[in-house]
């Protein structure tokens, strides 16, 4: 018994927290008898909307607390919703986890209240109860019900819906690494938004294209869509993607090895952002700058791009040295484990030693890879990198080296599961 009470208590406790967020004094909402409290509220709204598109998240985020204290339950639940997955999405660029929590709580008792006020479950019933599903992380629950949402929009003649249901599977997709699924979605998003015309939906849909070429390494595609997310966006003179545009496009030129392009894009995003608000991203960014420019590091080693970047010596095409990339890979991988001819001949060349082919082939072959990678040493000073020794050839253990994709993502955080390019 005192356990339930405690966790009613609790229950209680967080509700009230999330009403908290948004109690506002009268005097914040104006007095005028031409207009009814709700339709200052959508004025609000579009406000917040406005701020929003405009990367001001602060007067965004105050503009759509005021409108949420106009609506009224149940009749407007649906904006309520909305706005609340505005909100979260902004907490969650701020990283503010006690708000973001508090709208959550109060989106999945709206869903409660939904079931009860509603003589049929629709299609907006579906959309938003998967939205709710994807802030816990039930990402099979999320994809289950936005099924439903995707084929009552259709028998509901509901296009919006079925346009917003499109871009959520695809999310859906990506945030569960199914691609290939993400692109059909947003193959069949992108003929309806032919007929349809949403400036903003088609700016998110380009953007989550991008991102998905990204993963699947199809770096052509994954600039095209960066560069027609940029265009579609900027038409609507909508800039707060901006920042993660340049970040993608980032990205992108950092898997091609073109650590230098890539640096120019993360560093152009750090200055177009206010860190104060954008923390997110900001920490992104400072991630990502400092894995591409760490001083600390010596050798930077991409196989995938077959790109090397050396400290003072820059990047390092090996698009055409396979045997070379192989060697290096071999050594990098095992500091200070020495390999003779022998293992490098079974390794490399997939051989049975016979030193009348491999010793001047392995010969040849190390020493061209160290004209590639080792600077420009003073007169008695070692190897930097590929020692020789009696037992044959081994990476110098005291090099700082890093390979690519070992702190991937590390400060990618989101709350709930949401990011500002996710579907409301």
């Amino acid at each position: 018994m005192m356990n339930e009470n405690l966790e009613m208590n609790s229950r209680q406790q967080e509700a009230d927290t999330s009403i908290a967020f948004y109690e506002f004094n009268d005097q914040f909402i104006p007095t005028d008898d031409s207009l009814s409290k709700r339709e200052i509220g959508r004025s609000f709204y579009q406000l917040g909307k406005l701020h929003y598109d405009k990367s001001d998240l602060d007067a965004a985020e105050e503009n759509f607390l005021k409108s949420l204290k106009c609506a009224e339950r149940p009749r407007d639940i649906f904006s309520i919703f909305k706005i609340l997955g505005f909100l979260i999405r902004i907490s969650s660029e701020k990283l503010d986890d006690e708000k973001a929590t508090a709208y959550i709580a109060h989106a999945e008792e709206l869903v409660d209240d939904l079931t009860k006020v509603l003589g049929s479950l629709n299609a907006e019933y579906f959309y938003n109860v998967g939205i709710v599903k994807n802030y816990s992380g039930k990402f099979q629950e999320a994809y289950d019900n936005f099924q439903f949402a995707y084929k009552k929009s259709k028998e509901e003649n509901e296009p919006d819906i079925l346009a917003k249901t499109l871009l959520a599977l695809s999310n859906n997709c990506y945030n569960r690494k199914d691609y290939k699924g993400a692109l059909d979605y947003l193959s069949q998003l992108n003929q309806l938004l032919a007929i349809i015309k949403k400036d903003y939906l088609s700016g998110a849909m380009y953007l989550f294209s991008a991102k998905v070429y990204l993963e699947v390494e199809d770096f052509e595609n994954s600039l095209k869509f960066f560069k027609l997310a940029n265009e579609t966006l900027q038409t609507k003179k909508c800039w707060n993607l901006f920042g993660y545009i340049l970040l993608g496009k980032g990205n992108v030129y950092k898997n091609m090895g073109d650590f230098d392009r890539a640096l120019e894009y993360f560093n152009l995003a750090s200055e177009s952002i206010d860190p104060n608000v954008f923390k997110r991203l900001s920490n992104l960014l400072k991630t990502e700058i400092e894995e591409v420019n760490d001083s600390s590091v010596d050798l930077y080693l991409d196989r995938n791009n077959r790109k090397i970047k050396e400290r003072s010596l820059g990047s390092i095409d090996f698009k055409h040295r396979f045997v070379l990339l192989e060697i290096l890979f071999l050594l990098a991988k095992n500091p200070g484990e020495y390999f003779d001819k022998e293992q490098l001949a079974k390794s490399i060349w997939k051989d049975e030693y016979n030193p009348l082919i491999h010793d001047k082939l392995i010969y040849t072959s190390v020493s061209r890879l160290r004209k590639l990678i080792e600077p420009k040493a003073a007169k008695g000073e070692k190897r930097k990198y590929i020692i020789r020794g009696k037992d044959g050839y081994t990476f110098n253990p005291s090099a700082k080296i890093r390979f690519h994709m070992e702190t991937k993502n590390i400060d990618d955080k989101t709350i709930a599961n949401v990011e500002l390019s996710s579907p409301v």
